[in-house]
């Protein structure tokens, strides 16, 4: 039985209306699997595309009306995979939609800088987004159970979510998957894009940002490493975010006198991926890099619920003061509310919050996470919304 993935309740919600939904994420996150069944659960009333097929996208190029009626016939509901592979995708969507009101129209694509792009003008007050990433923890407890998930949560740091990782057999064949995933998926989209000319400045890029997870990184000082410009580095990261391999983390505050409020750490989306750029996948116990890699687990598995549930009203940061006092990872709601967060894989004894962010913030919760109450703060249920 499938992992139930807790965008689907939401994309159930608005099939009977008359909306393109555009479903984001990294290539084999399971995006084909999603709307598969979905399209099942329709039966003859679904009619499933494959926007890489070249009959395909000859089909759907000849823009008119008629055309799309008749391709469509009575169904009511359209899907499209890959659709960022069928040119002009966004003017094709809006003359669907706007054509046919009593479908609805599901497209998914592994690239936000395609995808997003295409479909983005044509499609204003058309379409919802979404974004799937990796399994949450969420929905591998809701699917193998507390006690089984407990057990795995070494594994889950140490090889990620991605579903054909979670499924393999054994350590190895979870360890030749990631090594072609990075290779052969992951940066397939942005190696594709006009502007990256050179793969193994990139790949360098990645590598350099896997050993500084956790760490507030110097665009200026990568540029020096790389042999590349500040503009360049920023650039080819703001293209790793839009493929969803990575994504940042800016600095907080409120008195820029004291609190740095530019400074920025990037984080991967998925820890295998990031374990595979390095080459280690040890065990926590021979790891010199373990609080790193646990920050990175937990900061995704918050960031992956917030993107997952649409949630815009709440922003994740870290905050630092000029003189060193720093928190991993700060919660802020747009009505106000805020949640501070101490990670580490084992807490010795209790952690200590710096005292100015105490008393600049005094209203904040302060929360220590770690490896034996992680779960305690992914048990309450997601609400689910369009981006």
């Amino acid at each position: 039985m499938a992992v139930h993935r807790l965008l689907e309740k939401t994309l159930q919600r608005w099939l009977h209306r008359n909306k393109v939904l555009v479903i984001f994420g990294t290539r084999r996150v399971g995006k084909t699997v999603l709307i598969h069944e979905l399209a099942a659960q329709r039966g003859d009333e679904a009619l499933v595309l494959n926007g890489e097929d070249m009959d395909v996208q000859e089909l759907l190029a000849r823009r008119s009306a008629a055309n799309y009626r008749q391709i469509i016939g009575n169904r009511t509901l359209v899907v499209i995979d890959e659709a960022q592979a069928v040119p002009d995708i966004g003017r094709i969507l809006k003359l669907m939609i706007d054509s046919l009101p009593n479908i609805t129209i599901i497209a998914s694509g592994s690239s936000a800088f395609d995808l997003g792009n295409q479909t983005g003008e044509p499609l204003t007050g058309r379409s919802l987004r979404f974004q799937l990433h990796p399994f949450t923890n969420n929905e591998l407890r809701n699917h193998y159970g507390y006690a089984t998930e407990y057990a795995a949560l070494r594994d889950r740091m140490l090889y990620g979510c991605y579903p054909e990782v979670v499924t393999a057999p054994d350590y190895a064949e979870k360890e030749m998957y990631l090594k072609n995933l990075v290779q052969d998926y992951l940066l397939k989209d942005i190696l594709a894009y006009e502007g990256i000319k050179n793969a193994s400045k990139l790949s360098s890029l990645l590598r350099l940002i896997a050993f500084q997870v956790g760490s507030e990184v110097s665009y200026q000082e990568l540029g020096s490493q790389l042999g590349l410009s500040r503009i360049t580095v920023e650039s080819y990261l703001d293209l790793l975010s839009k493929v969803f391999i990575l994504f940042k983390l800016p600095a907080y505050s409120s008195n820029p006198r004291k609190e740095i409020s530019k400074g920025a750490k990037w984080y991967f989306y998925d820890t295998g991926v990031r374990n595979a750029l390095i080459g280690d996948f040890r065990q926590p116990g021979l790891r010199n890099d373990l609080g790193a890699l646990w920050e990175n687990f937990v900061v995704s598995e918050f960031k992956k619920r917030q993107e997952t549930a649409g949630d815009k009203e709440t922003q994740f940061y870290f905050w630092r003061t000029y003189n060193q006092q720093e928190v991993d990872l700060v919660e802020v709601h747009e009505k106000g509310g805020m949640k501070a967060y101490e990670i580490k894989w084992k807490w010795d004894k209790p952690a200590r919050f710096p005292a100015a962010f105490r008393t600049a913030y005094a209203h904040a919760t302060l929360n220590m996470v770690d490896s034996a109450n992680f779960f305690d703060y992914f048990d309450e249920p997601v609400e689910m919304n369009g981006v």
